[in-house]
């Protein structure tokens, strides 16, 4: 009996030690979601710039048509005299468009060849030429409408200089009055030419760039940048006398880079000025 009563007194106390001694167990969290990877983003590349249409203005279809008989001319085939600076190695000087095209003859000059062969090659070289596009307006103040030809000069490269050519009608034939030749795009290349007032308008790309008789001026020291993209350009008139075109009023540098910024005048006269003043 009481070996009996000492097994139930142990068992209550086991039962007894096991609801005081419950162990609270911690919940455990349940696994993180794995984390995404980290993709790096290249940078993106800066557009390119684009490259502006130099010719575009010139090209545009104002001034394009007259109803002056020189309107019915064909200039794309005509034959034209090179001006100073581009005529060629033999000393001629006149050429003649076909369907608005001459291609130029280039040779190739080696070294093994003599001083004879080289002076031969050389004097087979011709000068390219290509028609542009044509102008009318009223430039002389006789009511008719003379005709401005823009033609390229073909070297072979990537060179774009240009002539103008400003032919009155006379006799029923376009007669010459003025040519000049133009730089190579951003180095006082042709930007635009018109009419204002009566006036001959001639626009070169660069920093006070004009025209002295036949051919552009020099550039401003240390005026340079990529031909292909001009951040300047001038704007000078020629008036009429009768017999020459001669320069009037301004001759203007406007910034493309910046169009609200004033028009200097005569810019290179200031730069000269400046220049002259540091020397002293």
């Amino acid at each position: 009996m009481l070996k009996r009563f000492g097994s139930l007194l142990f068992a209550a106390c086991l039962i007894t030690g096991c609801s005081r001694g419950v162990v609270e167990i911690a919940s455990v969290p349940e696994p993180a979601a794995p984390a995404s990877p980290i993709v790096e983003q290249e940078p993106s590349a800066a557009p390119t710039p684009s490259v502006p249409n130099l010719q575009s203005e010139l090209l545009s279809s104002k001034n394009s048509t007259t109803d002056s008989p020189i309107g019915r001319f064909d200039f794309k085939n005509y034959t034209y005299e090179l001006p100073r600076g581009w005529q060629n190695p033999d000393g001629t000087s006149e050429i003649e468009l076909k369907n608005g095209y001459v291609p130029p003859v280039e040779t190739n000059i080696g070294d093994e060849m003599s001083g004879e062969q080289r002076m031969v090659a050389k004097a087979r070289r011709r000068i390219g030429l290509s028609y542009v596009t044509t102008k009318f307006f009223d430039v002389t103040g006789d009511g008719q409408d003379e005709a401005v030809v823009i033609l390229k000069i073909e070297t072979g490269g990537s060179a774009l200089p240009q002539i103008a050519c400003v032919f009155e009608w006379k006799d029923d034939a376009p007669e010459l009055l003025w040519e000049f030749r133009t730089g190579d795009r951003a180095d006082g290349g042709l930007k635009n030419v018109y009419s204002e007032d009566g006036e001959l308008i001639v626009e070169l790309f660069g920093q006070d760039r004009f025209l002295l008789g036949a051919i552009e001026t020099g550039k401003i020291t240390g005026d340079r940048e990529p031909l292909c993209c001009p951040t300047f350009f001038t704007r000078t008139s020629y008036k009429w006398n009768g017999k020459n075109f001669v320069m009037d009023k301004e001759r203007l540098t406007f910034s493309i880079a910046d169009p609200s910024a004033p028009p200097v005048d005569k810019l290179g006269d200031i730069v000269n000025n400046i220049k002259k003043t540091q020397k002293r």
